[in-house]
């Protein structure tokens, strides 16, 4: 059950970094909205499955998952670009992931 919070927390992860740069410094209400709530929900997930887990691996999954969903989407968005080398590191950054996954 923990590892399953911690996927999920980490795609708010993704969430709440897609939000708030949407928020223009917190200026937009939607989008602050969304940030804080995906922040708080992110953070109790993670919080959560640092109770079974250990805190470097949670932290890591955590932040890997977010950063790979945050550059996709920003990618599949046209925030930025998109290159073979690029991919390659998300690939890396998801292999590890797992990697800390099956050495748990």
């Amino acid at each position: 059950m923990s590892w399953l919070v911690l996927v999920l927390s980490g795609v708010l992860e993704a969430v709440w970094a897609s939000a708030l740069g949407k928020s223009q410094g917190l200026s937009r209400l939607a989008p602050s909205i969304v940030f804080v709530t995906a922040l708080a929900a992110s953070m109790a997930g993670l919080a959560y499955a640092m109770r079974a887990l250990p805190i470097g691996t949670s932290y890591a999954v955590w932040v890997g998952i977010g950063a790979v969903l945050t550059v996709l989407y920003a990618m599949t968005t046209g925030g930025e670009s998109v290159s073979a080398v690029k991919i390659l590191f998300l690939v890396l950054i998801i292999g590890g992931v797992i990697g800390l996954k099956f050495s748990h």
